[in-house]
């Protein structure tokens, strides 16, 4: 069976800290390297032009329609979605390699193995965190409100998983945990008020904070990844009480 061309996409915006070495891990796993980039304002543009990659500049409309922007002007309908900070293991790679010589799900997941503040995360429920990334367009979409998104394959179609892993460098700091957190908690509020789910009672305010961090500390063993475990269970807690706050108060559209 012959091997199927395949476009590699990722999108961008100020990555000029770890989009070179996401390109750099793809090993010529794919035929085209394609960034939709956000109108970035430092080196993410001249980084990946550099790397040979193809840079279509469009103004960021949500994950999700970012996402399907970029799979739609793909060349290839076989498409591997990646992040800026994620980074294929040789592992991964040769997995992919094999799909591509005999595809036939219409998706695959691959599993993120992710650095938090310098330490690989395994418990806490932040592994193997597989998400579908290498698909065929024709069989799927990306689906989601404004942050949750996900690639969803059409009814009667299968998937299947990849081995090896993607490297995720996720924070470098507890700073940007809890910047990034603000953020986000401001856009999940959002999505659950276009969902209409505004009632919040002080079940989601403080129990839902607290099993938040049981579940990930105690019972998904996040204590044995040490201070990391614990910066996340507690920064998680944190976020559960911030999401409904911001939805009790109205304050979900303020600047995060």
């Amino acid at each position: 069976m012959p091997t199927v061309p395949l476009s590699v996409v990722i999108i961008t915006f100020n990555e000029e800290a770890t989009i070179a070495r996401c390109l750099q891990a793809l090993g010529g796993v794919g035929e085209e390297v394609l960034v939709i980039d956000s109108f970035s304002t430092d080196r993410t543009v001249e980084i990946c032009r550099q790397h040979g990659a193809r840079v279509v500049q469009h103004a960021f409309a949500g994950y999700v329609e970012q996402k399907n922007v970029a799979t739609d002007q793909a060349k290839f309908d076989h498409v591997l979605q990646l992040d800026a900070d994620e980074v294929l293991t040789d592992e991964l790679r040769q997995s992919i390699w094999a799909v591509k010589s005999n595809w036939q799900h219409a998706a695959y997941s691959l599993a993120r193995l992710t650095n938090y503040c310098g330490t690989w995360v395994r418990h806490g429920g932040w592994y193997p965190d597989r998400k579908l990334r290498l698909y065929d367009r024709r069989l799927g979409r990306w689906q989601g409100l404004l942050l949750h998104e996900h690639y969803e394959v059409h009814a009667g179609h299968t998937t299947g998983q990849l081995a090896g892993d993607a490297l995720h460098y996720s924070y470098t700091s507890i700073a940007q945990h809890v910047r990034q957190l603000n953020k986000f908690t401001s856009i999940t509020a959002q999505e659950l008020a276009l969902k209409g789910k505004t009632r919040v009672t002080l079940f989601h305010l403080l129990l839902k904070p607290l099993w938040k961090f049981v579940h990930g500390y105690v019972f998904r063993l996040g204590f044995l990844d040490g201070f990391a475990g614990l910066s996340i269970a507690a920064i998680s807690a944190a976020g559960v009480f911030l999401k409904f706050a911001k939805l009790k108060t109205g304050t979900q559209n303020a600047p995060a």
